[in-house]
């Protein structure tokens, strides 16, 4: 009786703070009291009261921040800015996700699409394709790779629809409901997204300088049975960092003593000039690589790749089998036309320029506040002082048709740091200088 009575007074307690905060008597920025607090006013255990406020924030209507406390988020903002990808109307300036192109490009369509057209095995493409390929694509890709740092054979190749169905196609086939992943404390949204849907538990590890802290990993191995590693140790998103050779063999050396998979994603990989060899160059027997030709192409080819050890093929194969049964064979045979003639290489040189373009507008417009970045990435992360809150600078940039992210998207921890991230290069370079400095003002302005 005592427990459901705790039961009721729990679920009580969420919904009369869902609806204060809803209806505007508690407006946004308020301070909630502490957990110990709350426990005390209703005779609470205080694991309950943590409870409540984790409630309230997996319904996006709090958000708990380390040292400072429970705070009632800004409303107005739309859910899930920076992973949902809410459309703007054209006159917003979108600096929530990127999908970077180049002049030339759509010429460049234009005149494969007439190539293709005028093919002799242009009837081929209206079949099914192989599940993990054909074997002459994957031939292509495999000397790609190799100018990556990445020597595989063609066999251990399969082309998937994009890097986000690389990654969802590998933790289907690899991981079960309930398996531990050791992630970033800041990390990729849609693998966050991903994890969720399947039902996988994130344990975060904690950044020490230019990458994660490999003692912090060391001690949740030994915590907590740990199944896989989700790592991009080359060009991080949302952080920059390109990890050195000492830390990613240090990282494989933690993976081999508790027997983890090593979940590599190198969507931005293209654009670090002369990174160390991929972990999956390093300890290619445990680590399933993943990329894509989205970013360093365009987004909306969706033709992505998975480099495995041989024995996961099997599972992952099927996996391809389960969710879109073989990569769509127009776009594979663009893409595989494009890395064969060398263009892709050429497109992936013009976004490093062109990254580097947007990067140093950014180093201008921000002059001396605090940053985190690589000088070729297409992101930057903008750490907030004590009194700012980022959810009230999105929302008002919002106000002046700028979107941005907050830190909430890609944070493992249960506090969410005081920061933006701000993806460049969705909008028209002529463009983003002014679109940079409303969001300084912004934040200078609070």
């Amino acid at each position: 009786m005592t427990d459901l009575r705790t039961h009721t007074r729990y679920k009580s307690l969420v919904d009369q703070f869902a609806q204060d905060i809803r209806s505007g008597l508690l407006p946004a920025g308020t301070r909630l009291p502490t957990h110990r607090k709350l426990a005390a006013k209703h005779g609470l255990a205080l694991v309950t009261a943590t409870r409540i406020y984790a409630e309230l924030q997996a319904m996006g209507l709090v958000s708990g921040e380390a040292g400072r406390g429970t705070f009632v988020k800004d409303l107005s903002l739309p859910l899930g800015l920076g992973v949902d990808y809410p459309a703007q109307a054209p006159d917003h300036a979108d600096l929530t996700f990127n999908s970077p192109l180049i002049a030339g490009q759509t010429e460049l369509l234009r005149t494969t699409l007439r190539q293709l057209a005028n093919s002799g095995d242009l009837e081929s493409l209206l079949h099914y394709q192989p599940h993990a390929g054909k074997p002459q694509h994957r031939a292509i890709l495999a000397a790609h790779l190799r100018t990556r740092g990445l020597q595989v054979d063609a066999s251990r190749l399969l082309f998937v629809d994009g890097a986000q169905h690389g990654l969802t196609v590998t933790a289907m086939a690899l991981l079960k409901p309930g398996d531990v992943v050791a992630v970033d404390a800041l990390t990729y949204p849609g693998f966050k997204l991903l994890a969720e849907s399947l039902r996988l538990e994130l344990l975060p590890i904690p950044p020490s300088g230019n990458g994660p802290d490999m003692k912090a990993l060391e001690a949740l191995c030994a915590r907590r049975k740990v199944r896989a590693i989700y790592a991009m140790p080359t060009m991080h998103n949302p952080l920059g960092w390109v990890i050195s050779l000492t830390r990613r063999q240090k990282l494989i050396a933690i993976a081999r003593i508790h027997g983890l998979v090593i979940i590599e994603d190198a969507a931005y990989a293209f654009l670090a000039d002369a990174p160390p060899p991929p972990l999956a160059a390093l300890a290619p027997d445990i680590t399933v690589y993943v990329s894509a030709l989205s970013k360093s192409i365009a987004t909306g080819l969706r033709v992505g790749f998975i480099a495995a050890p041989e024995p996961l093929l099997p599972k992952l194969e099927r996996g391809i089998r389960a969710t879109t049964w073989n990569t769509a064979a127009v776009m594979t045979a663009i893409g595989c036309r494009w890395l064969e003639d060398g263009t892709i290489e050429q497109l992936e040189a013009g976004k490093r320029e062109d990254a580097a373009a947007r990067q140093a507008i950014v180093t201008e417009v921000f002059d001396s506040m605090r940053l985190q970045r690589h000088p070729h990435s297409y992101f930057v992360w903008i750490p907030l002082s004590e009194d700012l809150r980022p959810d009230q600078v999105a929302s008002a940039l919002l106000r002046q048709r700028i979107a941005v992210s907050t830190a909430e998207p890609y944070a493992t921890t249960p506090s969410t740091p005081r920061a933006l991230r701000l993806a460049l290069g969705s909008i028209p370079l002529a463009q983003l200088r002014a679109a940079l400095i409303t969001v300084r003002e912004a934040i200078a302005y609070g």
